[in-house]
């Protein structure tokens, strides 16, 4: 039925456009060629074995040299007969809960696969319980809630843009590719995607993972040591807007401009250097700093800094320090208990202007000037991961 379905809109296309009326889309005389397409992928695909003794069972398992030789000497009625009676299940078959953890143990290929089988199984194939999973698992630790409204808001454009026939026909073409991506029909539509990129989309993780995975949504996160590790970045972690790069395992960044700098871009940046923004604050405001009372010395902090009030904030890395007037013994130390707290920042040298600053408990606001720079607010860090991170990126050499 499948089979007899495909070749039927392939037949239907290609009968109209051999009459002489209005042109079709340049996506219809594609479709031609989607059974010859769809039959290529099933073959080569991870679930080919799964169907093998599934949905296709009985002829795969039909003894041809037997059947040749039957049927020389006429008894290949019967022997098919019993072929027919030890007839195995398809997977439809299976019960719910057999079915689910099939599924559940699908790579997203094997379960883009299997969506492409029936339109069954692509129900519960585009199921949001079984990509949240991969979701997690893979994107889990760059994706926050600001890539989350990002991408309700790249949702919302597509729908809202898309008004004209030639918009609608395409959005029917990339719910294809999201639900069934063949690999004739994701070049294919490559081509005219970024002619027309405002084609409406499935709001389904799904979509969301294959969306990322393809690199054609661009989503918030932070980038360690910006800009290939620039000197005047050292041990920061700025906002940008990334693209995965499928072909490189790598990503490419966008950052905000910085006053009347146009905006900076960076390719080949790896997983290690990106990280979801751990507080949800925009780039040009300014923290809230709740743990000012809870800051000891030798705690671990990021504060925000920018070099002027156009700039955007990145976050530094620095420990809390001892006040001059404390010389570090524990068992004397009040530092804690002062309303000034010193931060150092260790990768520069001693006597740098980089390398403290005072800001105050119990007021503290954004503080500096044109010269310094402006810190802003302090956020202290609590697990060993997030400490672990700064010390691998620490220059190999003391900064001035």
């Amino acid at each position: 039925m499948l089979f007899l379905l495909v070749t039927g809109i392939s037949f239907f296309f290609f009968f109209l456009n051999s009459l002489s009326l209005k042109p079709l889309p340049p996506w219809a005389s594609d479709v031609r060629f989607l059974p010859l397409c769809f039959w290529k992928e099933l073959s080569f695909s991870p679930i080919c074995k799964a169907l093998k003794k599934g949905i296709f069972g009985i002829f795969w398992d039909l003894p041809f040299p037997s059947i040749i030789m039957a049927i020389k000497q006429g008894t290949f009625s019967s022997k098919f007969e019993n072929v027919h009676e030890n007839e195995q299940l398809s997977v439809l078959d299976l019960p719910e809960l057999a079915l689910d953890c099939i599924l559940e143990k699908l790579s997203p290929a094997g379960l883009c696969s299997m969506a492409a089988v029936c339109s069954s199984l692509r129900e519960r194939c585009i199921s949001d319980h079984l990509w949240d999973r991969h979701m997690k698992h893979k994107w889990g630790r760059v994706l926050g809630p600001a890539t989350y409204r990002e991408w309700q808001w790249f949702i919302a454009s597509r729908r809202n843009s898309s008004v004209s026939a030639g918009k609608k026909s395409q959005g029917f073409m990339k719910y294809i590719w999201y639900v069934w991506p063949l690999t004739w029909f994701a070049s294919k539509f490559d081509k005219s995607y970024n002619k027309d990129s405002a084609s409406p989309l499935v709001d389904t993780v799904m979509s969301w993972f294959l969306a990322i995975e393809s690199g054609k949504f661009w989503f918030p996160a932070q980038v360690y040591n910006r800009e290939n590790g620039h000197v005047g970045f050292m041990l920061s972690c700025y906002d940008a807007e990334l693209s995965y790069d499928p072909q490189t395992d790598t990503f490419q960044a966008r950052y905000p401009p910085h006053g009347r700098r146009a905006v900076a871009i960076e390719s080949g940046i790896q997983w290690e250097r990106l990280r979801a923004a751990p507080v949800d604050t925009p780039p040009h405001d300014l923290h809230a700093s709740d743990c000012l009372n809870d800051l000891h010395p030798g705690d671990h902090i990021e504060i925000q800094w920018r070099r002027n009030k156009e700039f955007p904030y990145g976050w530094w890395y620095g420990v809390v320090g001892h006040l001059e007037s404390c010389d570090g013994n524990e068992n004397y130390c009040r530092c804690h208990s002062s309303d000034t707290v010193v931060l150092e920042f260790n990768q520069y040298t001693p006597g740098s202007r980089w390398r403290r600053t005072i800001v105050n408990r119990k007021d503290h606001r954004e503080e500096g000037n044109e010269g310094d720079g402006f810190y802003g607010g302090i956020r202290k860090l609590h697990t060993n991961n997030e400490i672990a991170t700064w010390k691998s990126l620490w220059p190999r050499e003391i900064l001035e």
